[in-house]
């Protein structure tokens, strides 16, 4: 039959991807909107290719071969899937099937040149553009040229680039088919590439279009630079001319080569302003008509314009859902947070239902609105400083926004109700009392114990109506003014500190050090407890070699432990560490990470990292030697502050301001604990209700439950019945989520809004970022981008992209930190602080410009990086 295997483009709509591939849909939707001109054509269909493909000898165990090959093996993957290529285009195109391309082709025109281009199953989707991936030949003429060029883009489903893009992003090469377009061709004066939407800043409201004479070739092919325009609000408000020596034109006999451009014409705009303009009209009626920005290829033939390709921008961040028109400035938790991977939607639900400050999700990510402070000019003061004291990125980002007068117009000084705290009335001071922070904890313990408690009972909907009640109780507990009294004491005693010894002693960062060993650190406390797990396994050398040993992902290990000499003391010594610590883990605000009392086998490296580089009693002599440090540098600053003029008052005032430092800074760490506590509770709950989903037929699988909102689950929970597309769609979009950069500040416009440090006084080629933890320290970088799989010697530099209060126990065994996300009073600065370890955070593409294995030098004091040759 005909139609099985040749549909005309303008049969063909979104509905029929699996038949006619992501190219193909879209030409044939494109087709149907009003003022759009495609060039006509049709679709060879992809059962055609899984005919062709049922021809191809062992395919099965090649394709078995291809999905086992690392996708860093260029070489494998070079060789398998030329085998397979070459394999494809040796097989004939069955007659029925050819008889069937050349009448399409005749209705076409008979000789007319014509486009082949591949349109697979995976491509121009939402979520995985794949541009670039398979193959198309321009100018084909003759109906054998096409049939040739139609198997060689059956064959390009297995270029080595296709197939290292589906490895990466974990699509089944079985899953995705090859249909292939072929078009008239059109030759035109001018080619190029409309972008609906800014690719690189994300602003929805500018258009980018780049331009070059000739076919578009020239401009793919990087031959030559395009004219570019930006157009925003139907006006081009920027535009750059190159000199455009060639371009790529069509032969008669088929095929293209490039020319020379006459000089006289080589620096003319390939469109004038008014056909800029046009254009972007035209993309706005087919971005509305897709409802998302697009990626759109066009020509220009006649003075008229013709569309040949649009996919949708899928490196775009997604911007948050505001319910009105009006301008939105966002700030990134994941950036307070340290941790600024995806979400899944149980985890981000979660947190906004348990949040002091009303959240918005974005990509898996989530943002709070600060708008309205923006507006205000004494919130506006507020907020900035913070911002500025605890990631300054994100306060010159903010001032960035704040430039453009016309997009956060002015508000008088009233309440912004509803929202964050940061950069309101500061709470009352309190005493410097250590009974304040004693009380809190018990306070917090005793909420704890309750919730595990009461939830015991609890199933089926009363259990998420009990949850409900159970968030408030959490959100009171965090807004109990004394828990703020306390984390604020300690923040204002840190930064008066840093400010004033500054100035009275021309110290940076003295604070640092007078901070070490503070009471009351759970964070700090966690990862010296560790050592003390080391030292019950270190004299055991067959559990040394039995940990050595073990699969990452074996999570029985425990059990064997205890068959072997000394085993019982070590399992007995991790089981208490996870008692105390086991409900943290990489990413503890995404409620749905797997928690170490979870996988207690992520800790085994960290453990034999200690075994390795440690003596015996190390937790307590690092604890002994920082308080020596803090207590030295006390008296050192004290003594100069007296003989400094009105020395006495200077050094009271700052021994105030350390006995406060040293009283709260510890705490400041522990809301977080109870947050994670209470959430792995909750966990727990939630994961055996699943469970109950499960055997009942309504879940696939228990984690299903974590790609559901909290109030989804609970509707799912009370009807039993749940769409399994729901499931398979977040699933895949949180996929996508990974390959993008979450942007510390996002606009309503899309705009990611990315800070900048400005500063002159650093050496040449050194990475800027914050100074977090004074000294300077040089070693080995260490790029560890998986805590399970850190690998660290005495002395080793950590660099990474963030560390939440999980990567503590690695910072006792280096000598140094960097990270690209992070401020002053994030996790991973407090800890460094704790444990004297210099440290730069903030520092952008920090584990792309620092190689693994390279020596570095970290100046925590100066707040920059220098790469070491």
């Amino acid at each position: 039959m005909i139609e099985q295997y040749v549909r005309d483009l303008r049969e063909v709509d979104g509905t029929q991807v699996a038949v006619v591939g992501g190219k193909a849909a879209h030409l044939g939707a494109l087709s149907r909107i009003e003022g759009v001109r495609v060039p006509a054509g049709f679709c060879v269909t992809t059962d055609a290719f899984r005919r062709i493909m049922a021809d191809v000898p062992s395919i099965g165990d090649r394709l078995d071969q291809l999905s086992r090959v690392d996708p860093d093996d260029r070489e494998s993957i070079r060789t398998l899937s030329a085998q397979i290529r070459r394999t494809i285009e040796g097989i004939p195109v069955p007659g029925d099937l050819a008889a069937a391309i050349t009448r399409a082709l005749a209705r076409l025109g008979g000789q007319a040149a014509c486009a082949v281009r591949s349109s697979a199953t995976a491509e121009d989707l939402p979520t995985a553009s794949f541009a670039g991936q398979q193959d198309t030949y321009l100018n084909v003429v003759g109906a054998s040229a096409v049939l040739r060029h139609i198997s060689r883009c059956w064959a390009s489903l297995f270029t080595e680039r296709a197939v290292t893009y589906r490895r990466r992003g974990g699509i089944d090469h079985r899953a995705v088919h090859m249909a292939v377009v072929v078009q008239r061709m059109v030759f035109p004066q001018a080619s190029g590439v409309l972008f609906t939407a800014d690719p690189v800043t994300g602003n929805r409201k500018v258009a980018t279009v780049d331009a070059g004479f000739g076919l578009g070739e020239a401009l793919v092919s990087g031959l030559v630079n395009p004219d570019g325009f930006k157009v925003r609000h139907g006006e081009v408000v920027a535009r750059s001319i190159a000199a455009k020596r060639r371009a790529v034109h069509a032969l008669p006999a088929g095929g293209t080569r490039e020319v020379a451009i006459d000089a006289q014409e080589q620096e003319q705009p390939a469109l004038t302003d008014a056909q800029v303009v046009r254009l972007v009209q035209l993309g706005r009626r087919i971005e509305a008509h897709f409802g998302r920005p697009q990626d759109i290829e066009w020509c220009l033939a006649d003075d008229g314009f013709q569309i040949v390709q649009s996919r949708p921008i899928t490196t775009l961040f997604p911007v948050p859902e505001a319910g009105d028109q009006e301008n939105h400035v966002y700030v990134s938790v994941g950036h307070q947070q340290m941790m600024t991977d995806p979400m899944k939607p149980l985890g981000y639900s979660l947190w906004q239902l348990t949040a002091m400050a009303p959240m918005h999700e974005a990509g898996g990510r989530l943002f709070v609105d600060v708008t309205r402070r923006l507006a205000s000019p004494a919130g506006r003061a507020g907020l900035l400083d913070l911002m500025g004291r605890g990631d300054p990125l994100v306060r010159d980002a903010l001032e960035t926004v704040l430039d453009r007068a016309d997009f956060v117009l002015p508000l008088p000084d009233a309440s912004p109700g509803g929202q964050p705290s940061a950069g309101g009335a500061p709470p009352a001071p309190i005493a410097t009392d250590p009974a304040i922070v004693t009380g809190l904890i018990e306070r917090s313990r005793a909420s704890v114990a309750a919730l595990e408690r009461d939830i015991r009972t609890k199933t089926g909907p009363a259990l998420f109506d009990f949850l409900l009640e159970a968030f408030e109780e959490h959100k009171r507990v965090l807004g109990d003014p004394l828990n703020l009294q306390a984390i604020m004491a300690a923040m204002e005693a840190t930064w008066w500190l840093g400010d004033t010894l500054q100035e009275w002693l021309g110290e940076k960062n003295a604070a640092d050090t007078l901070t070490l060993s503070a009471p009351d650190n759970i964070t700090s406390e966690m990862g010296l407890a560790l050592l003390d797990v080391a030292d019950a396994i270190r004299p055991h050398p067959e559990v040394v070699a039995f940990l050595q040993a073990i699969d990452p992902g074996d999570e029985a290990f425990l059990d064997e432990l205890a068959k072997l000499a000394g085993g019982t003391e070590a399992r007995d010594a991790v089981e208490a560490y996870l008692d105390r610590y086991g409900m943290r883990c990489v990413g503890e605000i995404d409620i749905t990470r797997p928690r170490w009392r979870e996988r207690p086998a992520t800790l085994v490296p960290a453990i034999l990292d200690n075994v390795r580089n440690f003596e015996p009693g190390a937790a307590r002599r690092r604890f002994e030697q920082g308080l020596r440090k803090a207590q030295e540098k006390e008296r050192d600053v004290l003594s100069r502050l007296r003989a400094l003029p009105d020395g006495d008052r200077k050094a009271d005032e700052a021994k105030r301001m350390i006995d406060r430092v040293r009283t709260f800074i510890g705490y400041r760490e522990y809301p977080k604990y109870g947050i994670v506590s209470r959430s792995f509770v909750c966990k727990q709950a939630l994961l055996e209700e699943a469970e109950r989903l499960v055997r009942a037929g309504v879940l696939a699988e228990q984690e299903d439950a974590f790609y559901l909102t909290f109030q989804e689950l609970h509707e799912v929970v009370r009807s039993h019945r749940l769409d399994g597309r729901l499931v398979r769609q977040r699933k895949d979009a949180f996929r996508s989520y990974h390959a993008l950069t979450p942007p510390r500040v996002l606009t309503s416009d899309g705009e990611a809004v990315t800070g900048a440090y400005r500063r002159d006084d650093v050496p040449a080629g050194a990475l800027i970022g914050l100074a977090v933890s004074a000294g300077t320290v040089e070693g080995r970088a260490r790029v560890v981008l998986d805590m399970g799989e850190a690998d660290l010697e005495a002395g080793d530099i950590l660099v990474t992209t963030f560390t939440d209060p999980s990567w503590s126990p690695l910072f006792v065994a280096v000598a140094g930190l960097v990270t690209e996300v992070g401020g002053l009073m994030t996790h991973g600065a407090v800890i460094a602080r704790e444990y004297g370890l210099p440290a730069v955070v903030g520092v952008e593409g920090a584990t792309r410009l620092i190689r693994d294995g390279q020596r570095i030098r970290v100046h925590g004091t100066g707040g920059y990086v220098e790469i070491l040759p």
